[in-house]
């Protein structure tokens, strides 16, 4: 990795000095404080908009030969790529390796504090051998103030196994540049509690997670219009999810949008095609098979 510069010059170490009396206004200012710096991240989204696009199309090319996504990072960067992966199964009922996040300091590091783990870059680049990483997955790079060691370290074995790698960080290149083949910089600037990277720059990159991870899942057709048609039938209000989703999409009441979904083996996509098209549910998933699990392609 090469040299990085000082981090006391980094964008998200620098002093704010809207908050320079944070300790001694009242507690409405504070809160008044956060709203008001908090709508930087907005605009640090919106400049970032063609890497982020870059990021969804990539995903889902790779993911469409057979990839995977990997989120990988340290401290509060790690937990929120873990976040974002898990969510990604009940959302759109995704098997769970088809996006993962890795964290330096593995599961213990969600709930206890390992951030001197994320000065070894050898261990990054162990956590992409461990994984299997190949030419066909993406890995997107997590690092707020843009230096994880860890993080680089990742980075460069993924590269040097051909998959696509993408950085996220909150500083600009010029501060830290990184290796990456799509370089994502969400510049919120200097955090109200200096150096504290959980607050806006944590914002602005769940937020980003939020974009990347969707937006490639309505590439891969797990969307209808804006319905979670692959959503995962697993507990009281998903279920009762799948059935008005059903019922608005169809003219069915709910007592038939349960018979339905109870034909379709809980699977909302497959019963909407089944209720369109007249096919029993063996036909109507070898329809969708034929088209990549695309709803529209496959009524259409």
């Amino acid at each position: 990795m090469d040299k990085l510069p000082s981090r006391g010059h980094l964008l998200t170490e620098q002093i704010n000095l809207n908050s320079q009396n944070l300790d001694s206004i009242s507690t409405i200012e504070i809160v008044d404080l956060f709203n008001q710096e908090d709508t930087k991240t907005i605009t640090a989204i919106a400049n970032a908009r063609e890497s982020l696009a870059a990021t969804i199309d990539a995903g889902t090319k790779g993911i469409s030969h057979g990839g995977r996504l990997f989120y990988i990072g340290a401290g509060t960067s790690g937990r929120l790529g873990v976040l974002d992966a898990a969510e990604c199964p009940p959302t759109f009922c995704t098997p769970p390796e088809l996006v993962q996040g890795i964290i330096a300091g593995g599961a213990g590091a969600l709930i206890k504090s390992s951030e001197d783990l994320e000065d070894l870059p050898e261990d990054g680049a162990k956590a992409i051998a461990y994984h299997k990483i190949t030419s066909v997955d993406v890995v997107i790079g997590i690092t707020a103030g843009g230096t994880t060691p860890y993080v680089h370290g990742a980075l460069q074995a993924a590269k040097s196994r051909g998959a696509t790698t993408v950085a996220i960080s909150c500083v600009p290149a010029e501060q830290v540049p990184i290796s990456a083949d799509i370089d994502i910089r969400l510049l919120v600037g200097a955090e109200i509690l200096a150096g504290s990277t959980r607050l806006k720059a944590g914002t602005a990159t769940k937020m980003a997670l939020n974009i990347i991870s969707t937006g490639v899942m309505v590439r891969l057709g797990k969307v209808y219009g804006n319905r979670m048609v692959d959503v995962s039938v697993t507990n009281s209000k998903l279920r009762d999810r799948a059935l008005r989703i059903i019922s608005d999409l169809t003219d069915l009441n709910r007592q038939e949008a349960e018979t339905l979904l109870e034909r379709s083996g809980q699977k909302v996509k497959l019963a909407l095609l089944m209720h369109w098209t007249g096919l029993d549910a063996a036909e109507g998933t070898k329809l969708l098979e034929q088209h990549q699990g695309n709803l529209r392609a496959a009524v259409g």
